[in-house]
């Protein structure tokens, strides 16, 4: 609820950025910032023996496995603090992405942590000739219990 409410902050200051000739940059909270920093360096020392188009295995419950997944869910934060943000905001925000290749990186972690085949193990259909449920078909629910 908080990354909501945090670009409008940023939106009273925007009108001082426009008078430099130099591409512009804004960073997101610098504490979050920080944070996927630091999980982007620790991911690739879990991922840096896995090339793109292959996959890893992440045991459940294992620490690599809390890793990647707090490494998800701070872009989760991120990119709900990016919807919540102006467009113009966005382009600044977007250009500090570029310029630190966290996007990339994302990217990059993604493409080596998507399983070959991401069936859904939840709950079996009894219809037998119903489609495969996927990760991509079915909405996950994410809540902290």
């Amino acid at each position: 609820r908080l990354m909501a409410e945090l670009p409008k902050f940023d939106d009273e200051d925007l009108k001082s950025y426009g008078d430099e000739e130099e591409e512009l940059a804004l960073s997101p909270p610098a504490a979050l910032m920080s944070i996927l920093a630091t999980q982007e360096l620790l991911l690739e020392n879990i991922l840096e023996c896995v090339p793109v188009g292959e996959f890893a295995v992440i045991q459940p419950l294992s620490d690599e496995f809390c890793l990647v997944l707090g490494y998800l869910l701070t872009w989760k934060l991120t990119l709900a603090f990016f919807k919540a943000a102006s467009s113009q905001l966005r382009v600044l925000y977007s250009q500090y992405l570029r310029r630190t290749k966290s996007l990339n990186k994302l990217l990059y972690h993604l493409f080596r942590l998507m399983p070959e085949n991401p069936v859904f193990s939840g709950p079996v259909s009894e219809v037998p000739n119903k489609d495969t449920k996927t990760f991509f078909t079915e909405e996950l629910h994410l809540d902290v219990k």
